[in-house]
């Protein structure tokens, strides 16, 4: 498997992470519904779609926001940097996130 958000960010809030007590379990750490994605555990290669997502000491904002928020990040340059180059970018890759999180919602 290739680095997570959370090695890579050294947060520490993963499930028997350092931080867990005190600031929280990231839901990045256990959302399974993405696991592989990017070659990442659960969604640790594809944290920008998880809404609730811990970084940078705080909660991160809904999907929309997250958009914006995340599109600057260190760590999703380093995955889009790593991910296949196609003549569309990284967009495709991300529309089949958001095919496995609408099937995961019901839809």
């Amino acid at each position: 498997m290739k680095q997570n958000c959370w090695d890579f960010k050294k947060c520490g809030r993963t499930p028997d992470g350092a931080h867990a007590d005190d600031l929280g379990v990231c839901p990045v750490t256990t959302y399974t519904v993405l696991n592989n994605v990017h070659g990442g555990r659960n969604a640790g290669r594809s944290c920008w779609v998880v809404t609730g997502s811990l970084c940078g000491g705080k909660v991160q904002g809904n999907e929309e926001q997250k958009r914006t928020i995340c599109w600057g990040c260190d760590f999703l340059k380093l995955v889009r940097d790593e991910e296949e180059p196609t003549s569309l970018g990284f967009r495709p890759t991300r529309l089949g996130m958001d095919r496995l999180l609408a099937r995961a919602n019901g839809g």
